[in-house]
């Protein structure tokens, strides 16, 4: 009886020794399954990417560069030509606008504006046509250019109309001078004061023979011959 008691408490010992002895070897290794593997490490998921901000609905992106103003024009360094302003530059070209007035044209002749271009026509306008009109046999006969023939019959006569205003136009003695089809025709006689005093920007004229010379004619008023004489 007592050999079977040391050999139970031997027995008892031993369990008690091992249990002990596989405790102590689950708390070394950790945590693992139930079979005393370790289980593996989670793999470290890769960061998502962190969304970029919209911007605000209407917001525009910031410009650096400052836009012009509206309206505004690029500074340029030539300098634009200057527009002629004055009759002379465009007919004669450029007559300096400066200087005295005659009878309330240009010391040139040139007419330098439209005020000038009135002023000038009003010094040959007739007090009296009747009384100070002049035919050509009346002056003693024509004696300026005799235009060709075959000339006069494409530029010339009552189915070759046209208006002074615009024409290369000048001054001389107080008398109009202008220029058509390459002639300078300078206006002897002086005009009816019954014809409107803007008749040489309203109205169409022509130039004419009767025989005897040349002759200005306003459509408007066919009976009032006007003497010219032709030169280049």
């Amino acid at each position: 009886m007592k050999k079977a008691s040391v050999i139970s408490a031997t027995i008892l010992s031993l369990l008690f020794g091992a249990t002990a002895l596989a405790t102590a070897q689950h708390d070394q290794q950790g945590p693992g399954d139930d079979r005393g593997n370790p289980k593996p490490a989670k793999q470290a998921q890769p960061a998502r990417p962190q969304l970029q901000s919209r911007p605000q609905q209407g917001a525009r992106p910031a410009q650096n560069q400052q836009r012009p103003q509206q309206g505004a024009r690029p500074v340029q360094n030539q300098q634009q030509p200057q527009q002629q302003q004055s009759y002379g530059g465009v007919f004669h070209g450029g007559v300096q606008a400066n200087g005295p007035t005659y009878g309330g044209v240009h010391h040139s002749g040139v007419p330098q504006h439209q005020d000038q271009v009135r002023d000038g026509f009003m010094q040959s306008r007739a007090g009296s046509w009747k009384n100070e009109h002049q035919d050509w046999r009346q002056r003693g006969g024509y004696n300026g250019y005799h235009i060709p023939d075959n000339r006069f019959r494409l530029y010339f006569g009552r189915d070759h109309f046209f208006r002074l205003s615009g024409l290369p136009l000048v001054f001389v003695g107080g008398q109009p001078r202008f220029q058509y089809d390459g002639y300078w025709v300078t206006v002897v006689d002086p005009w009816p004061e019954s014809w409107g005093s803007n008749w040489y920007q309203t109205d169409d004229v022509y130039l004419d023979n009767t025989g005897d010379g040349y002759y200005l004619y306003d459509r408007n008023y066919p009976d009032y011959p006007i003497a010219v004489t032709v030169s280049f």
